[in-house]
């Protein structure tokens, strides 16, 4: 085994440790049972499923309730609420809310200091949700080299934070959650698929919901509706460009949070961890395809038909042109308010060896010798994304919200987002204000990045935890 080999296998060994001791000094410290025994008012629970992504053909994985996405979770913003999870597998879990502004002991990052659900037993976690919009809850399971792990599997689903008053301008709501099944090692970099180069993952199969394009129940709608699409990637490595031929996308929302400018696309482009919330006019009866603009993706599943009333035959696909994805469009034009701290964060690759995973670094260092981002509570912070990679980064920041400012040198303003794709050999700048204190996650949503180094932490001057986690 040569030497590279051996400093990644150490290096996945002293995250794997690093996660160990952080989750037991805070279940050591907060294992006392919990006061409240009243009824939660959701559970879930993590155990193992058969998926039939198509007929007589089976996936066997983890997920929530017995189905694949999880069942919708729909909150009132504002009103506390009460979450059992009940952990039925062999190994511990966690469950990361994802897009919420609540405290670190519940956020489910087992760096932040969430107790993991341990193995046949279970964890009640108690907050008050909170912003508004599309979110989602997933595992934030180290996965490594595992394909069986983490956000491989189909341990995810929504999360919807309801507004106080929601006016609901619209006629129907359809939720599409995009994965990829039957991961892969596939060698891609410097020797591409010649046998040389680093590990990327690749999939076999591909669904909206559980099921493969064409093989579930189509979505149905009726001419002069106004549909609502809310689409999440939970993918655990894929971005995805989404088309529906003869319609286009009004852009209402990213990530859950209303844009201050919304636009009629004709392609959504959703990294990992992503959300659009998009309002389609049905205008163009018939049967058609929403799918991946991706040829190879699409006929491996990546799609889901709509179906107009009283319209029946084959569904029809018509590629999209190629324009890019372009977030500014959805921004204002006028300047984002100047920063306290301007903070660079440089992203680079650690090439680890052929047949073997990158490393990624953050300002030259990987997790968890990652230096903190160190900051004070109600300050401005600007971050500036420097990726010096020929990879895309869907970088994620636990518990906040930030602004995007700047995108590839195009300037921008009000756009609000907790994941952003950084091109590759781009800069993308945001700005958050560091108003929930705490210890916070920063890191790529890859999650074969994300476990081999690519994550950070926000720390708060001065800031000690006093929140208690619940048990069940």
């Amino acid at each position: 085994m040569n030497r590279s080999v051996n400093r990644s296998i150490n290096r996945s060994i002293n995250r794997r440790h690093f996660l160990a001791a952080a989750g037991g000094a805070y279940l050591s410290s907060l294992s006392a049972p919990a006061q409240d025994t009243g009824a939660a008012a959701f559970t879930v629970r993590i155990g193992s499923v058969d998926v039939e992504i198509a007929p007589r053909r089976m996936f066997k994985t983890i997920g929530y309730n017995g189905s694949v996405p999880g069942p919708p979770l729909r909150m009132t913003e504002g009103q506390p609420v009460t979450i059992d999870v009940v952990n039925e597998t062999s190994t511990p879990e966690l469950v990361h809310w994802h897009g919420l502004f609540i405290p670190a002991e519940v956020d489910g990052s087992a760096e932040e200091g969430t107790p993991p659900v341990p193995s046949k037993g279970r964890q009640r976690y108690q907050f008050t949700p909170r912003p508004s919009g599309t979110r989602w809850y997933h595992s934030h399971t180290y996965a490594g080299r595992n394909l069986h792990r983490g956000g491989y599997t189909g341990q995810f689903g929504f999360l919807q934070i309801v507004p106080k008053q929601d006016p609901a301008r619209y006629d129907q709501e359809v939720l599409l959650a995009l994965h990829g099944w039957d991961p892969y090692f596939t060698t891609m970099g410097a020797g591409g698929d010649s046998g040389e180069g680093s590990l990327e993952v690749g999939y076999n199969r591909h669904t909206v919901n559980s099921h493969a394009l064409g093989l579930g129940e189509p979505v149905r709608v009726r001419e002069g509706q106004r549909v609502l699409f809310r689409i999440l990637n939970a993918s655990a490595t894929e971005a995805h460009r989404m088309a529906l031929p003869g319609h286009q996308f009004t852009v209402v929302a990213l990530d859950g949070n209303a844009v201050p400018t919304p636009r009629a696309v004709d392609v959504l482009e959703l990294a990992p961890a992503e959300r659009i919330d998009a309002i389609v006019e049905m205008n163009r009866p018939g049967v058609w395809i929403l799918g991946e603009a991706d040829d190879k993706m699409r006929q491996s599943g990546l799609g889901v038909v709509i179906e107009y009333a009283n319209r029946q035959g084959l569904a029809q696909w018509t590629a999209p042109g190629a324009a890019a994805w372009d977030y500014t469009l959805f921004g204002r034009d006028s300047p984002a308010a100047e920063p306290d701290e301007r903070v660079p964060l440089v992203f680079k690759p650690k090439f680890a060896g052929n047949r073997w995973v990158d490393h990624w670094t953050i300002n030259g260092k990987e997790f968890p010798k990652t230096d903190p981002i160190r900051v004070k509570a109600n300050g401005r912070y600007r971050l500036i994304f420097d990726n010096q990679s020929d990879d895309a980064h869907p970088v994620h920041l636990h518990r906040h919200s930030f602004e995007l400012v700047s995108v590839a040198g195009k300037p921008t303003a009000g756009v609000m987002k907790d994941v952003v794709m950084c091109p590759p050999r781009k800069k993308v700048e945001v700005q958050f204000v560091a108003d929930n204190p705490g210890p916070t996650l920063f890191h790529c949503h890859q999650q074969l990045h994300m476990d081999f180094g690519f994550m950070a932490m926000v720390e708060y001057e001065g800031y000690k935890s006093t929140a208690p986690m619940r048990h069940g």
